[in-house]
C-alpha cells in the first residue's frame, strides 16, 4: 500500500471517529450541573425516533459516557436512532445528604430519596430533548426511554410519576408523554398497595432475569411501608389495567439482563417499531439467549451490591 494511500485511509478513520464522537450540553442546573451527550446517526430513521439511555449502577455509581452506555448508543444510532445519555444526581455519592439521611431516616427514605432525584433529573433531560427537537432532528412524539438496573427503575418510575401526576415528574413538557418505556430489570418503588396507574402509560417493555436478588424479579418488601415491585408484578398491573406491555421473562439469569441491551437491539426494534406503527399489544414471552449465561450477578444479591 503507498503511503498516500496509507495517509488517506487514516484520514478517514479519524474523520469518521470524530463523527462518531457525541455532543455534549449541559441540561439542568441542580447544587451541580447535569449534562447530556447526543449521540447521532449516520443515517436517520424514517420517523427520526430518539432513545433517551439512563445508565445503572445502584444510585451510587455509573455516568452517562460508561462502559455500558457507550455500547448502547453505538447499536442504536447504528439502527438509526439519535440517543441521549443524561446524568443523573447519584443519591448514595452525595456524603454530606447521605449521612443526615442515614442518621435521621429509615434506608427505605434513602432509597427513595435517590430515586426522587433520579426522576426529577430524567424528567429535566426529557424536557430538554422535547424543547430542542428540532435543533436534535427529531420528532418530540417518538422518544423511548430506557435504562439498566437503577436507570430502568428511573425510566420506569418516570413514566409511572407522569402518569399518576406526582410532584417527581413535574419538569416533564406538559402533555407530553414518551412513545415507549424499556426496561432492563428495573422496579417500581411504591407504597404499599398503591400499584396502580391513574391514567394510561407509555407501552412498556420488561426484560427481567427470574432470578434476579439485585433487583427483584418479583418484589423486594423488608420496608415498612414501601415496597420494590419487580417486572413480575408491574406486568400483572399492567394486565389487570389491559394496559399494553410486553414483558420478556429469562429463566436462570439473574441480574445479567440489565446490560443485554446490545445484544436485544432486534428484539427492542421490533418493539419499538409495532408502538411506534400503533400495532402494540400484550405480549409475554419467555426466552434464553446462548450470549446471555449465569454469571456472578446470578447469585449476588442487593446486600452484596452495597457492601
Amino acid at each position: 500500500m503507498s503511503r498516500h494511500l496509507i495517509f488517506f485511509v487514516l484520514l478517514a478513520i479519524s474523520l469518521s471517529v470524530e463523527a462518531q464522537r457525541p455532543e455534549t450540553y449541559a441540561f439542568v442546573q441542580r447544587d451541580l450541573t447535569l449534562y447530556l451527550d447526543v449521540h447521532r446517526p449516520a443515517v436517520p430513521r424514517a420517523d427520526r425516533a430518539c432513545v433517551i439511555s439512563v445508565f445503572g449502577g445502584g444510585f451510587f455509581t455509573g455516568n452517562r459516557a460508561d462502559e455500558l452506555q457507550v455500547p448502547i448508543a453505538q447499536t442504536l444510532t447504528q439502527r438509526g436512532y439519535t440517543v441521549v445519555c443524561p446524568d443523573y444526581r447519584l443519591g448514595l455519592t452525595d456524603s454530606a445528604t447521605t449521612a443526615r439521611l442515614s442518621g435521621l431516616l429509615h434506608m427505605q427514605d434513602l432509597f427513595q430519596y435517590c430515586i426522587d432525584i433520579a426522576v426529577e433529573d430524567c424528567a429535566a433531560a426529557c424536557a430538554w430533548v422535547v424543547a430542542h427537537a428540532d435543533e436534535l432532528g427529531i420528532d418530540p412524539a417518538n422518544i423511548i426511554l430506557t435504562g439498566s438496573s437503577a436507570g430502568a427503575i428511573t425510566v420506569l418510575m418516570t413514566d409511572f410519576c407522569r402518569a399518576n401526576g406526582m410532584k417527581q415528574a413535574r419538569e416533564l413538557p406538559a402533555n407530553w408523554k414518551p412513545a415507549a418505556v424499556v426496561s432492563y430489570a428495573g422496579a417500581l418503588m411504591c407504597r404499599r398497595g398503591d400499584l396502580a396507574y391513574l391514567t394510561p402509560p407509555a407501552p412498556t417493555m420488561l426484560l427481567h432475569g427470574m432470578k434476579d436478588k439485585i433487583v427483584s424479579y418479583k418484589k423486594l418488601a423488608p420496608l415498612v411501608s414501601r415496597t420494590l415491585y419487580g417486572s413480575h408484578r408491574v406486568a400483572k398491573v399492567l394486565s389487570k389495567q389491559q394496559l399494553p406491555h410486553w414483558i420478556v421473562r429469562f429463566p436462570g439469569i439473574g441480574h445479567e439482563v440489565a446490560t443485554w441491551l446490545p445484544g436485544s437491539a432486534d428484539l427492542f426494534c421490533a418493539f419499538v417499531d409495532q408502538t411506534l406503527d400503533g400495532r402494540i399489544t400484550t405480549l409475554d414471552a419467555t426466552m434464553t439467549d446462548s450470549k446471555l449465561v449465569p454469571t456472578k450477578w446470578t447469585t449476588m444479591t442487593v446486600m452484596d451490591l452495597y457492601e
